[in-house]
């Protein structure tokens, strides 16, 4: 992902004052976050100062599951896994990371991914709650789009909410997305706290927003 990035290997791995940054392309620092963004937060809040960054997400779209009998091993069997990604999957992190984004020096970009991973019997003693395996390796396959959100509207949009709608609860975000009430009541604190809805007021079925 970070050789994707950058113009090339050189690129990579940067030393930008007292920060290591994954990539740098022409002027631009990026980020390749696969883990929370609250891990990153108070580094991207410091670099915004002086620099134009770019925070790269990737959400997995679909994952190839490879079996090994042990790491060294060749694969024994591939299956698809039936959990699937989408770009709502964000809101689940972004609720960390509401402070920072949106800057006008940010861009967040949604990296669609494709990817193999490789599991193999887990070393452990076995529990009925333990996993019996464990993740030795995970491997890119396809970058199946981008998606780039530099704005507050951008996330209104991506949520699929009308705009002209005069009202709406966390009742209708759920419907609109197909997501559950308390997955929506998620989304409807990441858009409230960048600013992209506000309450308006509340009825039986609880607070009443609009777009901002």
């Amino acid at each position: 992902m970070k050789l994707h990035y950058a113009c090339d290997a050189s690129q990579t791995e940067v030393v930008v004052g007292r920060y290591r940054i994954d990539a740098v392309r022409n002027d631009e620092l990026i980020e390749v976050q696969c883990a929370s963004l609250s891990a990153i937060k108070s580094k991207i809040n410091a670099l915004l100062h002086r620099h134009p960054v770019r925070v790269v997400k990737p959400i997995i779209l679909r994952t190839r599951i490879a079996k090994k009998k042990n790491a060294r091993g060749k694969v024994t069997s591939r299956r698809m896994s039936p959990k699937r990604g989408d770009t709502l999957d964000l809101f689940e992190d972004l609720i960390y990371f509401t402070r920072v984004f949106p800057h006008p020096n940010l861009i967040l970009e949604l990296a669609l991914l494709h990817v193999e991973q490789t599991r193999v019997p887990s070393r452990r003693h076995r529990r009925r709650w333990r996993k019996d395996y464990r993740v030795a390796d995970v491997s890119l396959e396809q970058i199946e789009s981008t998606l780039e959100l530099r704005s507050a509207e951008d996330l209104f949009e991506l949520v699929g909410l009308d705009r002209q709608t005069e009202s709406f609860t966390t009742e209708d975000i759920a419907r609109v997305t197909g997501r559950p009430r308390w997955f929506a009541q998620k989304i409807a604190y990441v858009l409230k706290h960048t600013q992209a809805i506000e309450p308006i007021g509340r009825n039986r079925s609880g607070i009443l927003y609009r777009a901002a």
